[in-house]
């Protein structure tokens, strides 16, 4: 069954005729276009993709099974015709569309086509990954560990975090990928915010060094955080870094299809709890990775969807501390249908690098 056909079995469980996909992403998903603007619109007997003048040519290579056209300048007058007759309800993708966008579809759409909220069903079939997905993912990773193995040779005492994070962005593009986000590299005091910013500071001894990136390859993402010892710890920050160790080990023990991602968040949450760290762990436990970095499901006290075989998602716990410094591990995990595969390859174990 095509994804086309998945979604139109989705909207006939919510009385729907058709569905206007307008989120480039899950155009990509449903027609493998990869230019930057186009729609589809997807109902039980109903494929159209239209794009404009620029991506006719590449429409024409990229999209098959969805009747192609060319819209006008005016790109979305090009709904004003072309549906189906009678009285029709269309999903469209209110958790992407502004009340502006909104308001010009409501002008062009006739009449007799009703409106209806309709996210997240693109969005749920993406959670669940096909193997040739899963397949593009994992290499995304493996790329990303070779970019880690080579980092581990050049070092990192007396070097910026910016200079870091261009380097291992650099090493990506050699290997024919992008970054799929802005690479954080955080030393000393700044390892204690989560999403720190790579600056022109140098990176010194004796600290911990935390390194998130991820590849994004053939459209699929990767996502890996290490964090790294640059000499002799104080005791704190060892401590610090073998808690977390133990709590992500937990948690990605955990992972299978049936709990919810709540489930495997509190497994790692309440160890560091326990450790007396629970202030310093404000984040979710981990997020679903695939044609963006961030998607369903999520592992976190407000995730309520039980993991499936197919889900791929991070497993990562962390501690901060300010003023001192802090602790992430992350690893990219597929469900299976009896547990779990581990993506990321590189070393969890203490690492130190100078």
């Amino acid at each position: 069954m095509s994804r086309a056909d998945r979604v139109a079995d989705a909207l006939a469980q919510r009385e729907l005729d058709l569905m206007l996909v307008m989120n480039l992403v899950n155009v990509r998903y449903l027609t493998g276009f990869t230019g930057s603007n186009g729609m589809a619109i997807v109902g039980r007997d109903v494929r159209r993709f239209i794009t404009d003048f620029r991506y006719v040519e590449q429409a024409a290579a990229e999209v098959d099974g969805f009747d192609r056209e060319q819209g006008p300048q005016d790109f979305v007058a090009a709904l004003g015709d072309g549906w189906p007759e009678g009285e029709l309800r269309l999903g469209f993708e209110d958790d992407h569309v502004s009340v502006r966008r909104h308001g010009r579809l409501r002008e062009v759409i006739p009449d007799r086509i009703s409106l209806e909220p309709a996210g997240e069903i693109v969005e749920a079939l993406r959670a669940v990954k096909e193997p040739q997905e899963i397949e593009r993912i994992a290499a995304a990773a493996a790329l990303t560990d070779e970019v880690y193995g080579r980092l581990r040779e050049q070092g990192l005492v007396g070097r910026t975090e910016r200079e870091v994070a261009l380097a291992l962005e650099n090493e990506m593009r050699l290997r024919g990928a992008e970054p799929g986000f802005d690479s954080i590299v955080a030393s000393a005091e700044r390892g204690a915010l989560p999403h720190a910013h790579p600056t022109d500071v140098p990176i010194a001894r004796g600290t911990l060094v935390t390194l998130d990136i991820g590849a994004r390859l053939d459209g699929y993402h990767s996502d890996c955080t290490r964090t790294w010892a640059t000499g002799e710890l104080p005791d704190d920050l060892a401590e610090a870094y073998e808690l977390v160790r133990r709590a992500q080990q937990a948690a990605l023990d955990a992972v299978r299809p049936g709990p919810e991602g709540r489930e495997i968040d509190a497994v790692a949450r309440e160890i560091i709890e326990a450790a007396g760290h629970g202030e310093h762990f404000g984040h979710g436990l981990g997020h679903g990775v695939g044609l963006e970095i961030h998607e369903g499901p999520r592992l976190a006290r407000t995730g309520d969807a039980p993991l499936v075989a197919g889900n791929v998602v991070t497993v990562e716990p962390g501690v901060y501390l300010p003023g001192r410094g802090g602790v992430r591990i992350e690893d990219l995990v597929v469900v299976t249908e009896d547990g779990r595969r581990v993506l990321s390859g590189t070393t969890k174990d203490p690492v130190t690098v100078t």
